[in-house]
């Protein structure tokens, strides 16, 4: 986000940082949640609480009025000073709630100590069902009620990954991002944010043992000078070899990358 929004985006980020910190985190962002689908579900709202003409304390005290004895004292006054704050579109303000409500389960998670198997969590899922087309289609298809595609991920899920990927995995399916992979992609990119980190996606023909994990982890560290988190992918297509793809940067040292340049110098 740019301008006011960014602007708007940080004091809001502030103020639920010391909530989810201090109270309920996982009620806060289960209900920040609640709160960005009525957003979504009512344009006339939205359009009331990013109003520039309005005041931020008629804004925030719109808020108050709509969600007061109807969600937790905390959720009601994240809302209002996101409310109060200006916003360059009604598209933004509803967004940042959403990310309000990320980011409190990810708080809840880092007073849990649990962060770290979070982002390795959202990821394996991730791959899982970018690897299954037919369960690609029944999370994604926007065709079917998004309440249908949340309960079918909230059973795949049950008993299986922790109640926080569950939470942030099913609000990926209803969430404003561009596709279902995003949402996820930026859910981690929050935890990684979270621990001050950056994160390294590695394509490997076969699985990293935990020797091997941890030298290219001391490797990518050094090189980018911060904390690095590994996501890696196994991909039988590279051969052998690693290829790392960390921000803009890609470190392709597979056999099938060396295989393309010989083809590549021997027809040129």
């Amino acid at each position: 986000m740019r301008g006011v929004s960014a602007e708007g985006m940080a004091a809001s980020v502030e103020r639920v940082e010391s909530l989810a910190e201090e109270g309920d985190a996982a009620q806060l962002g289960d209900e920040l949640f609640a709160v960005a689908g009525v957003l979504r579900a009512q344009p006339s709202l939205r359009r009331a609480m990013t109003d520039p003409s309005a005041g931020s304390e008629a804004k925030s005290g719109l808020a108050r009025s709509v969600f007061d004895n109807r969600l937790s004292a905390d959720t009601v006054e994240a809302t209002a000073t996101a409310a109060a704050a200006r916003w360059s579109s009604t598209s933004d303000f509803v967004a940042a709630v959403e990310h309000l409500g990320v980011l409190a389960l990810i708080i809840g998670a880092e007073k849990d100590r649990h962060l770290s198997e979070l982002e390795d969590e959202l990821f394996r899922f991730g791959r899982v069902v970018a690897a299954n087309p037919e369960l690609r289609d029944a999370v994604t298809n926007k065709q079917v009620p998004a309440q249908h595609r949340q309960s079918l991920v909230q059973g795949l899920l049950d008993g299986k990954a922790s109640p926080t990927a569950g939470r942030l995995a099913v609000q990926a399916v209803a969430s404003g991002h561009r596709s279902f992979e995003a949402a996820l992609a930026a859910y981690q990119q929050v935890a990684a944010d979270r621990q001050h980190r950056l994160v390294a996606i590695v394509r490997s023909a076969v699985a990293l043992d935990d020797e091997e994990r941890d030298r290219l982890t001391a490797a990518l560290s050094r090189h980018y000078g911060s904390d690095v988190h590994l996501n890696v992918v196994v991909d039988p297509e590279v051969i052998g070899g690693v290829r790392v793809a960390l921000g803009d940067d890609v470190i392709d040292g597979t056999v099938a990358a060396r295989l393309d340049d010989a083809r590549r110098r021997m027809t040129g």
